[in-house]
């Protein structure tokens, strides 16, 4: 096998990431925008050791998983990847990308995953845009698929539909001197940086604080969704104690959760998502933690306390800090909710949690972001 060199094959199934994986002479073969069943016609394009990077040529069979993509950009714009895939095989593809993460790295098949569907298109609030600016004017899009270049576009069949008018009608402006900025839509709330950048923004009938240049869920829908399943598993835990909200961002999940609860703690490394989540969450038993998840166990483990009857954590890709892992394992609360957008560090954070005495009790897929390869979940564990 060497780069260049044509072949066909049989897609089995979807990786991590949204590349379709066939396997020709007992190596596995990368295809982006193919989908299971298809029989394909490619050219290797990178060769590694043990696998391969494929470029899709032609379709001589089309997998009956096929549907046509909403989006005449599809394959060009790099901001969708699954769009060639009925909705229904998406989430399965999902599931399957999930489930295989726990067997390979956490060493331990899940529990049934259950899987929450959103809207497959117009769901998406918060859209991060790059600009380009010439002397004809500027013009707004993605980067295209493994590229840099800029995809121009006039419209995005995934965003929220406030966005996508403000986008045909030419009302979104760049700020001076960015190329890349935020832009948040739902119901009456309209934010874009250079423009109104603060607002409030009602999440199941309740207002949020939250700027566009700060993190928010990026799909409102699917957002309600996983609070009402927190709100449900919280009901389990002792509400005699406190409530931590770990990488709690704006303060979101404690928002909703904390009321029933001793306390809250609030953990933050980024300073400005903090001072949203002050005013999000407010009261006397509430104290705030401006530290990474790191300096935070350095002080717990100082105080030697551990007062908490359920601990939420939504940590970045990369997953919980080694020291949180052990910390966790070591001495964490009866029961623990996980909320993941990367399965990889989910499963090897499990790994770890498994070993120090939790047993994985539920396991859900959100679908966040239908059209793309990214997958959030939630995992619920208690101590065995």
């Amino acid at each position: 096998m060497a780069r260049g060199e044509i072949f066909t094959a049989r897609v089995e199934r979807i990786a991590a990431g949204g590349a379709g994986i066939a396997r020709l002479n007992g190596k596995s073969i990368f295809i982006e925008l193919t989908a299971p069943g298809d029989r394909i016609r490619g050219h290797i394009g990178k060769e590694h050791k043990n696998w391969a990077e494929g470029e899709l040529l032609e379709i001589p069979e089309a997998s009956s998983l096929r549907t046509a993509p909403l989006c005449p950009l599809y394959g060009r714009c790099g901001g969708c990847s699954l769009q060639h895939l009925a909705y229904e095989a998406q989430i399965d593809a999902k599931r399957s990308i999930l489930a295989d993460a726990f067997i390979r790295i956490g060493g331990f098949a899940p529990p049934e995953i259950r899987a929450r569907q959103s809207a497959p298109f117009e769901y998406r609030n918060r859209v991060q845009f790059h600009a380009n600016t010439q002397a004809s004017g500027t013009n707004l899009g993605f980067r295209e698929r493994k590229s840099n270049r800029l995809v121009a576009l006039a419209d995005c069949p995934i965003a929220d539909p406030g966005i996508r008018n403000a986008l045909k009608e030419k009302k979104i402006v760049p700020p001076a001197n960015k190329d890349r900025f935020n832009v948040y839509s739902r119901l009456t709330t309209f934010l874009s940086e250079g423009g109104i950048e603060q607002g409030r923004v009602s999440i199941l009938n309740r207002e949020l604080s939250m700027d566009v240049k700060v993190f928010f869920q990026s799909n409102g829908a699917m957002l309600e969704l996983l609070i009402n399943d927190l709100e449900t598993a919280a009901a389990a835990a002792d509400k005699g104690r406190r409530l931590a909200d770990i990488y709690c961002g704006v303060g979101t999940f404690a928002s909703f959760l904390g009321a029933e609860f001793q306390g809250v703690d609030l953990v933050e490394g980024n300073s400005a998502a903090l001072t949203l989540a002050r005013e999000n969450v407010r009261g006397k038993r509430t104290q705030y933690y401006a530290l990474s998840d790191t300096a935070w166990v350095k002080s717990l483990n100082a105080r030697r306390e551990q007062p908490w009857g359920f601990m939420v954590l939504d940590p970045p890709r990369e997953g919980l800090s080694g020291p949180l892992r052990e910390y966790l394992a070591r001495a964490g609360p009866l029961l623990v909710a996980y909320v993941s957008c990367d399965p990889a560090t989910l499963a090897r954070d499990s790994r770890v949690l498994l070993e120090g005495g939790y047993a994985l009790k539920e396991l859900t897929l959100y679908d966040f972001y239908p059209q793309t390869a990214h997958i959030e979940s939630l995992a619920l564990f208690s101590r065995r």
